[in-house]
């Protein structure tokens, strides 16, 4: 015999719930995308009211609901709710144009509620609401404080993703019928999300005041120690507003869809947090180092944020932006430190970064032939691509290598800043042995990461770069 509770239906929150991002912040990031200009616009709208400015972004956007993350969880014991009989509604305070397509996506929601352009579905009235659609019970699925006041006149109650403070004031209105913890930012999540691995390849400005002879200057140490700070700090800022911008595509990407911001383990309003705190620790940490090192700095987060919006997209480009950001750590390096750095100096980091930058881009598409996919969302390169992303990158290789070897010839050596200068010529052939293991790796698709984050993690690149730095104080150290 079927009891009373057997015929209330689930009511469920969307926002932290079914899905574990926020659908305000993903559809104002989709206007942003699509239309930035028309965003002048949204300051009335949040005069007019909440309703009127979730309205007005829902309009704005695509509504790409289907790659947006959910709570797989959650998502289950719904489905096995609904098999078992019991009615579906979605219950929301989005505005109803996200609501529908949300379930149109999950074909279980039978029923829509939601916010309308005038009225703010949330909290007491949506308590009201759904007392009045449901006189004779429900239950209802919700993670925040707002949702107190619809488990209060509900009949049963589900938690989800709710903190441990909402969960204490749920629990006195009655036993919750299920429970699904909060997923907490760890410090893993962390480091993901600000690429901490990543902050190696801001070592480069320690280079200019090794190469220049000031190895022993703690002074110049103190002060490109700062400046790495501060770069790292600035590019991990870049790196998070690249993954905000990114999101639809990296949600179908085969890897970038476990990135912390594409699958939900960071909110996107977290994710702000981190960009806004990274910039203002970057520069202020460089401030005290003068003008032309915040010009620098400022330099390189505006060609970083010009590559993630525009010219990343654009093929070959994309690469050389990639070399010149390389380059620009160097650039800092040098007005840290103020040191004199040979023009081959500058000129060789731009070919070997582009080699590198452009065996990764080799290996992603000889992926696209391995997954069976003509183009990939957001890039400038097809499956056809690859015999040419192989020439222009064992070109930049070779470039790179001359460059090196005229440098050796034409400056390192006559300069006299070396004891033993002829140590230097074995750089030019261990810099041959890594560059080539990275393209031989690539051309058989087992490069799955960026070069230099696998070089850190690889014996043979990390034993090459113990050898060369060897080879290097042997070259400046004086014996006898």
């Amino acid at each position: 015999m079927m009891s009373e509770s057997d015929n209330w239906p689930l009511v469920i929150d969307l926002d932290g719930t079914l899905i574990k991002t926020n659908s305000l912040d993903e559809t104002f990031l989709d206007a942003l995308r699509a239309d930035p200009l028309a965003l002048w616009r949204l300051p009335i709208q949040c005069i007019i009211g909440r309703p009127a400015a979730k309205a007005f972004l829902a309009g704005k956007s695509p509504l790409d609901v289907e790659t947006w993350p959910v709570r797989q969880d959650f998502l289950d014991y719904v489905e096995a709710q609904f098999k078992a009989g019991r009615k579906v509604v979605l219950a929301s305070g989005a505005d109803s144009r996200v609501a529908q397509a949300i379930a149109a996506r999950f074909p279980f929601i039978s029923e829509v509620i939601a916010s309308d352009g005038a009225c703010n579905m949330k909290g007491e009235t949506k308590a009201l609401r759904l007392r009045e659609l449901f006189p004779n019970g429900f239950i209802y699925a919700g993670d925040g404080a707002a949702d107190l006041a619809v488990w209060q006149v509900g009949s049963a109650n589900v938690l989800v993703n709710a903190t441990s403070g909402v969960v204490r004031r749920a629990k006195r209105l009655g036993e919750p019928r299920a429970v699904f913890l909060r997923d907490p930012v760890t410090l893993n999540i962390l480091r993901r999300s600000l690429r901490l691995h990543q902050w190696a390849k801001n070592l480069l400005v320690f280079a200019p005041l090794v190469l220049a002879g000031k190895a022993a200057d703690l002074s110049a140490w103190s002060s490109a120690l700062l400046g790495f700070f501060a770069l790292s700090f600035v590019a991990s800022a870049t790196y998070i507003i690249n993954d905000l911008w990114d999101l639809p595509s990296d949600r179908r990407h085969w890897s970038k869809r476990m990135r912390p911001l594409a699958s939900g383990e960071l909110s996107i309003r977290a994710g702000i947090v981190l960009v806004i705190a990274g910039l203002v620790a970057g520069f202020g940490l460089v401030t005290s180092a003068g003008p032309a090192a915040l010009a620098m700095l400022a330099l390189y987060v505006a060609l970083a944020l010009s590559y993630s919006f525009a010219w990343k997209r654009v093929a070959i480009l994309d690469v050389f932006v990639l070399a010149c950001l390389f380059t620009l750590r160097l650039g800092f390096g040098i007005v840290l430190t103020d040191v004199r750095l040979s023009p081959w100096t500058l000129m060789f980091s731009m070919f070997v970064f582009m080699s590198l930058s452009m065996a990764k881009r080799h290996a992603e598409v000889l992926r696209l032939a391995d997954h069976g996919l003509e183009g990939t969302h957001g890039r400038g390169y097809i499956a056809d691509d690859a015999p040419l992303t192989l020439g222009i990158g064992l070109a930049s290789m070779f470039c790179a290598l001359l460059i090196m070897i005229l440098y050796l010839i034409e400056d390192a050596i006559p300069r006299g800043v070396y004891a033993n200068p002829t140590y230097l010529w074995a750089i030019p052939f261990i810099l041959f042995l890594f560059i080539g293991r990275i393209w031989l790796l690539s051309q058989r698709g087992q490069l799955r990461d960026d070069p230099v984050a696998f070089a850190l993690k690889d014996r043979v690149s990390l034993l090459l770069g113990l050898l060369m730095g060897i080879v290097f104080a042997a070259a400046l150290i004086k014996v006898g």
